[in-house]
């Protein structure tokens, strides 16, 4: 394999962990290169987030060459070749170089060489097949500098092959693009996608979501979500959630909010304005991408709001939405809301007033009904929530004394006694 490029080492080449890793695995004379997104990124002077080492030792010598050099070498995935060495401040995956010789379009049961051509083969895309050196010679074995100086995404070799191998590389190819592409996208690649798109079901939801809002985070997914859409894919992994249209303008409220892209609030965005609807789809989605229960509520409360936002609402109203939602769910709300009602309207005034509000805090506890001779059950939480419901109706101006007096006037109501002259 000849040097096709040189870079100047970034400095994540050549800090101390990374230094302590190199050695340990040559220590015995072992070729080692970084290999993939860590090379791409570097390349295109991009921030490295995940250092991947290929090496042509054994899974087993590679363990072993860490821990005689005192570093924690865990197996992470030692049946496709995987180690995962852990320092004190960074995490390396290091894969032996492999030949898959079986595959079912999810695992692949793989026989490791010495050759880096043939460890570059079996990769997904050119420019994930990449190699460096710890000086910053480049190899490039499949022609991926080519096409990341392009932003023109392609599998290696055949389209069709590679995704037989693993379906996932359906929905990894509209990700890429979101991130790298800058071209047309190439016709092949595009093609193979668009044929095999009834694949990505047999995928778990686990893998599904990670790619999905992955790709919903990418600073512009649209053309990406336009190209899943025309090849059928996007149909099969969200049948609930196809409009893509909101996400252009929720794009612009982040960029003149300097808001961070955000997946969970993109994907709402793609779900029917109807709550009863959405509320449905919301269901559906979490069950097959096998959403956390955190994602699931915050979705729910997206697209089934307790609280529906306007452009007219008074202070009092957004007093009340702000109380009952609190205060990022009340942002996240005004921000989808905007986004689905377009430029005609201004939201301004909701978001100056809940960065501005003080959130109050209910005065009253169950020991204050309590004291008053309430037995502990379900009265005591009526009369706390009758006395909070007056509270909010009054635009939470009462204080406690006050609110302490509206409870024992409804206490004295429910026991059926008259107040004191």
């Amino acid at each position: 394999m000849k040097p096709a490029a040189a870079i100047d080492p970034p400095a994540w080449m050549s800090h101390a962990d990374t230094s302590a890793v190199l050695d340990a695995l040559t220590a015995d004379g072992a070729i080692v290169r970084f290999v993939g997104g860590c090379v791409r990124d570097a390349l295109l002077d991009r921030p490295v987030k995940d250092v991947d080492l290929a090496t042509s030792d054994t899974p087993e010598r590679t363990m072993a060459l860490l821990e005689a050099a005192g570093i924690k070498a865990i197996p992470t995935g030692i049946d496709h070749g995987t180690i995962t060495a852990v320092t004190e401040g960074r995490h390396f995956e290091i894969t032996t170089l492999r030949n898959d010789i079986e595959t079912d379009g999810r695992w692949a049961v793989v026989e490791y060489t010495d050759d880096w051509a043939a460890d570059a083969a079996r990769r997904d895309f050119t420019i994930n097949a990449l190699y460096a050196d710890a000086d910053g010679t480049v190899y490039d074995p499949v022609g991926g500098l080519p096409d990341l100086k392009a932003g023109r995404l392609c599998f290696v070799g055949e389209p069709a092959q590679r995704i037989e191998e693993d379906a996932l590389r359906v929905l990894r190819f509209f990700r890429f693009f979101a991130y790298y592409g800058r071209s047309q996208p190439d016709t092949a690649s595009l093609a193979a996608c668009s044929a095999m798109a009834d694949q990505v079901v047999s995928l778990s939801g686990e893998r599904v979501a990670h790619e999905l809002l992955r790709l919903l985070a990418a600073p512009d997914p649209l053309g990406a979500l336009s190209m899943m859409a025309a090849a059928g894919v996007l149909q099969q992994i969200l049948p609930e959630a196809t409009r893509i249209e909101p996400i252009q303008m929720l794009r612009e409220l982040e960029s003149s909010a300097e808001l961070e892209p955000d997946a969970i609030l993109r994907l709402a965005a793609m779900i029917s304005e109807d709550p009863k609807t959405g509320a449905a789809a919301v269901a559906a989605i979490a069950d097959r991408l096998r959403l956390s229960n955190a994602d699931r509520r915050r979705l729910t409360g997206l697209v089934a709001p307790p609280v529906i936002l306007n452009p007219e609402m008074s202070a009092q109203e957004m007093h009340v939405g702000l109380y009952g939602l609190g205060r990022t769910a009340f942002a996240d709300l005004i921000w989808l809301t905007w986004a689905r009602l377009g430029v005609a309207v201004s939201f301004m005034p909701h978001i100056e007033m809940a960065a501005s509000w003080d959130i109050p805090n209910f005065p009253l506890r169950g020991d204050d009904v309590k004291e008053l001779g309430v037995s502990q059950g379900p009265e005591v939480g009526d009369l706390l929530q009758e006395v909070e419901t007056w509270w909010i109706a009054g635009d939470f101006a009462a204080d406690r004394r006050a609110c302490l007096r509206k409870l024992r006037d409804l206490e004295r109501q429910a026991a059926g006694t008259s107040p004191p002259d």
